[in-house]
C-alpha cells in the first residue's frame, strides 16, 4: 500500500529528547545546554545553566571538577619522641620572664606592717579599626538612574553570562528595565525571546546579592504588556545598556 506524503514526513520528523533540570524541573528549551552534577552520594543529576549556582549551594559539584577534588586528607605528621620534644623546647629558647611582683605597703592584724603583692599585667593591645568596614550603597533618586544602575549590577552577576549564551544560540533579546512602584530600591528586569523569557528583580541596596530570578516562561504574550514596552538591549559583548531594542 502506498504511503502518502503526510505520513512518510511524520515518520521522519526527528524526534527531540525532552529533558528536564532536576534542580528547577523545568523542560530544556532547545539550543540550552545542561552540565552534568554530582551529589555527595555519588548519583548525577542534570543541571540548567541557571540552576549551577543552586546546585552549588546543595553542595552538588560539577562532574568535570570532580576529578580534580583530594581522594583524602593529608596524613597527619608523626608524633615525635619525648627527647626529641624537649631538645627543640631548649633549642627554642629561655622560658618567658614571670610577671613582675611589686611589694605596697599596709598594716597586718598585729599593727605590723604587711607586704602586698601587687601583679602587673601588660597593658591590652590598642583597638584596631576594621580593615574593611561595611559599605551601605546609596540608592539612586531618578528613575533613569535607577535603571542604568540595575543593567551595571545584572551585569556583574552571573545572570548575566547566562543570559549571554542564551542569545549565542537565540539570537539578541529584548530587554525591559523599570523601578518598582511599591519598592523604591527595587528594578524589574525582563529579558524575552521569542522562545522563552525571564523576569530578575535588581535591588539596588543589596550589596550581597542583588539580582535574583523571580520567574521564566515561554510565550511572550504572557509577559504584562507594561513589561513590553523595551527599553534596553544587548551589545556584542553580551552586557545590557539602555537603549532601544529589536522590534517584537
Amino acid at each position: 500500500m502506498a504511503l502518502s506524503s503526510d505520513s512518510v514526513h511524520k515518520e521522519l520528523r526527528p524526534v527531540h529528547e525532552n529533558v528536564t533540570c532536576d534542580v528547577c524541573g523545568r523542560t530544556i528549551l532547545k539550543g540550552e545546554r545542561t552540565e552534568p552534577f554530582v551529589a555527595p552520594g555519588g548519583e548525577r543529576h542534570a543541571v540548567c545553566e541557571l540552576c549551577f549556582s543552586r546546585a552549588e549551594h546543595h553542595g552538588w559539584i560539577r562532574e568535570s571538577a570532580a576529578s580534580e577534588l583530594p581522594r583524602g586528607a593529608p596524613r597527619a605528621e608523626p608524633r615525635r619522641p619525648l627527647l626529641g620534644r624537649l631538645r627543640r623546647r631548649r633549642e627554642a629558647g629561655p622560658p618567658p620572664e614571670p610577671l613582675e611582683m611589686e611589694q605596697a605597703p599596709g598594716f597586718g592584724g598585729n599593727g605590723e606592717p604587711a607586704v602586698e603583692e601587687v601583679q602587673h599585667l601588660p597593658p591590652p593591645p590598642p583597638r584596631s579599626r576594621p580593615k574593611d568596614p561595611r559599605h551601605v550603597r546609596a540608592v539612586p533618586t531618578t528613575d533613569g538612574a535607577k535603571v542604568e544602575r540595575a543593567l551595571e549590577l545584572f551585569n556583574g552577576s552571573e545572570h548575566q553570562r547566562t543570559v549571554a549564551g542564551l542569545a549565542r544560540t537565540l539570537g539578541p533579546p529584548w530587554v525591559t528595565a523599570v523601578p518598582e512602584l511599591d519598592q523604591q530600591s527595587a528594578v524589574t528586569m525582563v529579558v524575552a525571546w521569542e522562545l522563552s523569557w525571564y523576569r530578575y528583580r535588581v535591588d539596588l541596596g543589596d550589596e550581597l546579592d542583588p539580582v535574583a530570578m523571580l520567574e521564566k516562561g515561554e510565550e511572550i504574550d504572557e509577559i504584562e504588556e507594561d513589561l513590553r514596552a523595551w527599553n534596553a538591549t544587548m551589545e556584542a559583548d553580551g552586557r545590557l545598556v539602555v537603549g532601544i531594542g529589536s522590534e517584537e
